[in-house]
């Protein structure tokens, strides 16, 4: 696992942008796995930024989403499909059939994640898979005591997951109780797993994750079993984490530049 240590939001979505891109200018009919909150909607305006001035296409790219909540329609303003067209999909060449997002309204939701699992499997697995981290650990929507060999499955939030998600919404009462989300087991599968963490709210949780162990307590632990993961984190993030592992931080900085920034 690999830690990229930036000064702060700006830097760390510029960084995660560049390692997306480069994804797509090596293999132009990749797999996306990509993910929706604060976190990322930096890193997406960079990859705008990008396919308008350098023109990278999207064209023969797929994408699969990693969860969707149950009970809104798509064309909600706080769908996650909503969420996908207004910060990315409407502003590059991506073929809207090649964009796969849960069904929050499906009529059987065993049913909707055994298809959901399909697609991946149907694609040929994800190549790059893009997460976040919520205060408590989570990924995806996978919670606190999340099975490590989950699939695709329906989930009920808990509290601090409304709590966080609030800010989206007019009051906790129309934040969803529940959501669809790709398990761990299928995110694990994904050949590159990139992480971004920002803020000071979140610096807690990615000290744990960084120095204890592997449990399901902490589902964002289960990243150390991968073996090809990076961490981009900005300062807030990582201010509880010693000195010295920050030195090794600087080591996989260089390498991270030599790779995705160098190279482009």
């Amino acid at each position: 696992m690999k830690v990229v240590a930036v000064r702060n939001f700006e830097e760390m979505s510029q960084l995660a942008a560049a390692m997306i891109s480069h994804q797509v200018k090596e293999k132009p009919n990749s797999v996306l796995g990509l993910a929706t909150g604060g976190t990322v909607v930096g890193t997406y305006k960079e990859l705008i930024k990008d396919h308008e001035q350098n023109k990278t296409s999207y064209e023969n790219i797929h994408t699969v989403n990693l969860d969707e909540y149950l009970g809104i329609d798509r064309n909600h303003p706080n769908s996650y499909y909503h969420f996908m067209m207004e910060n990315l999909f409407s502003h590059i060449n991506i073929n809207q059939e090649n964009t796969h997002i849960p069904n929050g309204l499906a009529t059987n939701y065993e049913e909707e994640s055994q298809k959901y699992e399909q697609v991946i499997s149907d694609l040929g697995g994800v190549d790059l898979q893009l997460l976040g981290i919520g205060v408590n650990g989570h990924i995806g929507f996978n919670e606190p005591g999340t099975p490590f060999d989950s699939a695709t499955h329906v989930v009920e939030l808990e509290e601090s997951t409304r709590q966080a998600n609030k800010r989206f919404f007019n009051s906790i009462e129309e934040v969803p109780t529940h959501a669809v989300t790709m398990g761990i087991a299928t995110i694990m599968k994904s050949n590159k797993i990139l992480l971004l963490v920002s803020g000071k709210t979140k610096a807690e949780i990615l000290e744990k994750v960084i120095n204890e162990g592997i449990t399901e307590t902490i589902p964002a632990t289960v990243l150390k079993n991968h073996p090809d993961v990076t961490i981009i984190a900005d300062e807030e993030a990582l201010s509880l984490v010693d000195d010295e592992k920050k030195r090794e931080f600087d080591r996989d900085k260089e390498e991270f530049t030599r790779t995705y920034l160098l190279s482009n």
